[in-house]
């Protein structure tokens, strides 16, 4: 089985470590650094994982907690599934759909005005 990387973000428990309960707590030290974020940015950042993060937010973030990536970010590795070949049609000669189509290609058509 192969591995997928995935990832938990622990932005909240971080936070609460330091003794910022609120979300709203971030709001300020990031604008003190040049970020500035609404109120429902700043808690899907807290509650939610994020998918996309710029750097400069992330590293705002490490300044701002005191912490090291490895305390917000930590890295798991899940069983990922398994895709099993499909059989081939019998159109493609028995060959499997992994190994590609090969030199079984269509021939391009040529149109060509109709005599009268």
């Amino acid at each position: 089985m192969a591995a997928k990387l995935d990832y938990h973000w622990h932005l909240r428990k971080v936070m609460a470590d330091r003794g910022m309960f609120s979300t709203t707590d971030l709001i300020p030290p990031l604008k003190e650094r040049g970020i500035t974020l609404s109120t429902s940015q700043v808690y899907r950042l807290v509650v939610e994982r994020p998918e996309r993060l710029s750097l400069k937010i992330l590293m705002a973030l490490l300044d701002i907690l005191d912490c090291t990536m490895d305390d917000l970010i930590e890295p798991i590795a899940t069983a990922g599934a398994v895709n099993k070949p499909r059989k081939a049609a019998a159109a493609t000669g028995g060959t499997a759909v992994s190994e590609g189509v090969g030199d079984l290609r269509p021939r391009r058509a040529r149109i060509t005005g109709v005599d009268r």
